[in-house]
């Protein structure tokens, strides 16, 4: 996790600050339990891993990916995922960051998580464009799950 992340992750009326305005323990646990799912979307997606990936979401979850394409449930992401994800950095020597920038608690057990999302040639040059997804995520049974989430290209201004 980033500092940003810790630092972002507040919303007195959801979650525990303390009184000098920073998270308190509980926020700050929650808080890297979220990046650590982040930092599994990244380990499944430069891995091509498409269960590690799949396995991540609820089983109602929704997805729309960077062109637009709205995915339903976790059998419509694990069928489009499948397809896509193998080959996706094979032989490229390319690889991607994920990196949380701001996580709001809409509820202690509901998060909206904004991820930077980089892209890196062999070399550690930024290659293609950058994503700002969006992730909904809902804590349940102790889990964090990706329960709705928007992949958004970053336009050149």
């Amino acid at each position: 996790m980033n500092a940003n992340a810790a630092d972002t992750a507040q919303n007195p009326a959801a979650a525990g600050t303390a009184t000098d305005g920073a998270p308190d323990a509980a926020t700050a646990r929650e808080t890297e339990a979220i990046a650590q799912v982040v930092a599994a979307v990244q380990h499944a997606q430069v891995n091509e891993l498409p269960e590690d990936f799949i396995g991540l979401f609820r089983a109602d979850a929704i997805w729309t990916t960077g062109h637009g394409k709205r995915l339903t449930g976790r059998e419509e992401i694990a069928e489009f995922t499948r397809k896509v994800l193998p080959g996706a950095f094979a032989g490229s020597g390319n690889t991607a960051r994920y990196e949380v920038v701001h996580v709001l608690f809409v509820r202690p057990d509901v998060a909206a998580v904004k991820v930077r999302q980089r892209y890196f040639g062999p070399d550690g040059e930024p290659v293609g464009g950058e994503g700002s997804p969006l992730y909904v995520m809902a804590k349940e049974d102790g889990r964090w799950l990706l329960t709705a989430c928007q992949n958004t290209l970053v336009l050149g201004e």
